[in-house]
C-alpha cells in the first residue's frame, strides 16, 4: 500500500510541475539534450555539502525563497555588491543570516566545466533547494527549468521579503503579491522545520516586546526560558544561532507544526499562523499528516519557482553566478 502511495505520489507531482511549467515557460527536463548531467551534478555538490555542514540545506531552501520572492527567480541574490551598488545579498534580511552561496558556486564551476554557457544560475538554485528537501527527509520531486538570470541587484527591492515580524495579514499579503494562496503560505511556512536563526530575528520577542510587556505573552515560558539562556540580554555576539525546530533541526519533517501548536514557534510570523480558525487548522493538519505535507510543500515549492521567470532571450546565463556578464 505504501509503495502504490509513493507512486501515485511522484505522478501527482509530475503532473503539477508540467501543468506549471507551461505556464511558466519552462519545463521539466530542459537540459536532457544540452547539459544532461546538470541536475546530477547539483545533487552531488548538495550532497557534499550537507556531508559536511548538515545547516546548509536550509540555507539553500532559504536562498531559493529569498531569490524568488525579490524580482523572480532570477539568481539576483547571488550577485555581489560592487563600489557603485549594494547588492540583495548585503541587505540586513539576507546578511549574515543567509548561506549557501559557496555550493552554488562549486556546483556552477563544474558546470560550466561541462557545458560552459548552458546552465542558469537561477536553476541551479532551484535544483538545489529541491536536493535539499529531499537529502532531508522530504520528498524528490521534478524541477521545471530554463529559467534565466537577472542583471540587475537592488539592496532595496530586499523589502519585499516579509520579516519574522510580521502578522498574519503581512504574511498573507506578501504570498498572494507573489502569487501564492494563504494555504501555500503556511505549507511553506513548514519550511523552518530545519536550519538556525541568528539571535537577533526573534530577540524582541524576549527582551523588548511591547511598551508594556518585555515578553510575548504568547511564547511558551519554558521555551522563552531556554531561549533566553542561549540568546542572553544584550549581547553583542552577532554569530548566536539557535535551532528553529529544536527536536529535529536537520529532519523536514512536521515537528514544527507541533511546535507552533505548542506555542513553540521561534518567530512571531511562526506564531501567526494561530490566530486565525483557517490557518490554525491547517496547522493542525500538517502537524498530523507528515506526508500529506510534504506532497504539499513540494508542489508549493515548484509553484513558487516559476515567479517572475524570464525566459527565451531575457536576461543571461552567467559564467559567474556572482558576476553579472560584461
Amino acid at each position: 500500500m505504501a509503495h502504490i502511495l509513493t507512486i501515485i505520489t511522484l505522478v501527482s507531482l509530475q503532473c503539477f510541475a508540467t501543468l506549471v511549467h507551461s505556464k511558466a515557460q519552462i519545463q521539466i527536463g530542459f537540459y536532457s539534450d544540452s547539459c544532461s548531467a546538470a541536475e546530477s551534478i547539483v545533487k552531488q555538490e548538495v550532497s557534499k555539502a550537507y556531508s559536511e555542514d548538515r545547516g546548509l540545506a536550509a540555507g539553500l531552501v532559504r536562498l531559493h525563497f529569498h531569490d524568488c520572492f525579490v524580482r523572480g527567480c532570477d539568481a539576483s541574490v547571488l550577485i555581489d555588491s560592487t563600489p557603485s551598488n549594494q547588492a540583495e545579498k548585503d541587505s540586513p534580511a539576507n546578511n549574515p543570516s543567509l548561506h549557501g552561496f559557496n555550493v552554488i558556486d562549486s556546483a556552477k564551476a563544474r558546470l560550466e566545466a561541462s557545458c560552459p554557457g548552458i546552465v542558469s544560475c537561477a536553476d541551479i538554485i532551484a535544483f538545489a533547494a529541491r536536493d535539499s528537501f529531499e537529502i532531508t527527509g522530504g520528498l524528490g520531486y521534478e524541477v521545471p527549468a530554463g529559467r534565466r538570470d537577472g542583471r540587475v541587484s537592488l539592496i532595496a527591492d530586499t523589502r519585499a521579503l516579509p520579516p519574522a515580524t510580521s502578522n498574519l495579514a503581512q504574511l498573507t499579503q506578501s504570498f498572494s503579491t507573489n502569487g501564492l494562496t494563504q494555504e501555500e503560505m503556511v505549507t511553506l511556512s513548514g519550511a523552518h522545520t530545519i536550519g538556525r536563526s541568528h539571535c537577533t530575528a526573534f530577540a524582541s520577542r524576549l527582551y523588548n516586546f511591547s511598551s508594556t510587556v518585555n515578553q510575548d505573552p504568547n511564547l511558551n515560558p519554558l521555551y522563552a526560558s531556554k531561549l533566553k539562556q542561549e540568546c542572553p540580554k544584550g549581547s553583542n555576539n552577532v554569530n548566536l544561532v539557535v535551532p528553529m525546530n529544536p527536536s529535529s533541526p536537520t529532519i523536514s519533517d512536521t515537528g514544527y507544526y507541533v511546535d507552533v501548536l505548542n506555542n513553540r514557534g521561534l518567530f512571531t510570523s511562526d506564531q501567526s499562523l494561530l490566530t486565525s480558525p483557517s490557518t490554525l487548522n491547517q496547522v493542525h493538519q500538517h502537524a498530523m499528516n507528515p506526508l500529506v505535507w510534504k506532497i504539499k510543500f513540494a508542489k508549493a515549492m515548484v509553484k513558487m519557482g516559476r515567479i517572475g521567470v524570464i525566459t527565451g532571450q531575457q536576461g543571461e546565463i552567467r559564467s559567474n553566478c556572482r558576476v553579472i556578464n560584461i
